[in-house]
């Protein structure tokens, strides 16, 4: 048991055919009875299991997506201040952010899952993890912009016309979303870091797929007599 519900990963039978035993309690099944992921299951624990399923709902689902939002903001600050705190912007972080977001919509939805809560798992991990290039990239321009201020200074104070902030920010934010595409300007160093990103939706999508149960019933024969 995990959660008050049974784990049905596999089918199992009782080595008795003519006294099979529920998989959930360990005792002898009658008819009606019913199967889950194959597994013979009585129909009190089957009426049990099916109401601790959690149930998906609007208000679960908002709830995993503001839970979800929070995770890529964490995410994406730990990315971001990996690679400020090291210097190295490190891809295997992404697998990290990936995990708190799946962790966090799950934790918000109460346990319920399914395909769209995958489908914003794995935009959030992407959104998190393609803008944390902004914050990085604006990093390491400061720092060149301070090295050089002296030059600058001797320099002429004519300066091309400065961008609005939000047109700067909307900029950014584009560059910041394709920035891991950007990457393959070095096609190994932007391969390898696409393939790592892979993996990170990946955990988050497999973190969000909700208990996969499937349940036929109500069935006859349990007790049906094993051949000579």
């Amino acid at each position: 048991m995990s959660d008050g519900v049974p784990q049905f990963a596999t089918a199992e039978y009782s080595g008795n055919a003519g006294g099979a035993t529920c998989k959930a309690c360990g005792k002898g099944i009658g008819d009606p009875y019913y199967q889950i992921n194959g597994a013979k299951v009585c129909s009190n624990c089957a009426q049990t299991i099916q109401n601790q399923i959690p149930k998906d709902s609007h208000a679960a689902f908002v709830r995993g997506i503001l839970f979800g939002v929070g995770g890529a903001i964490l995410g994406l600050g730990l990315y971001v201040g990996f690679a400020l705190a090291t210097g190295l912007v490190a891809g295997l972080v992404s697998l990290a952010v990936g995990w708190l977001v799946g962790k966090a919509i799950v934790t918000g939805s109460g346990g319920v899952g399914g395909r769209r809560y995958q489908l914003a798992a794995a935009l959030l991990t992407y959104m998190a993890v393609s803008l944390a290039a902004v914050p990085i990239a604006v990093s390491q321009d400061m720092k060149q912009r301070e090295a050089k201020v002296h030059a600058q200074a001797s320099a002429s104070t004519a300066q091309a016309p400065k961008m609005s902030a939000a047109k700067a920010v909307g900029v950014l934010t584009v560059i910041g979303l394709v920035s891991p595409f950007l990457a393959l300007s070095d096609p190994m160093h932007g391969l390898i870091g696409l393939i790592i990103l892979f993996v990170g939706l990946r955990i988050a999508w497999r973190m969000t797929a909700g208990r996969q149960l499937s349940i036929v019933g109500p069935l006859k024969g349990a007790t049906a007599a094993a051949p000579p």
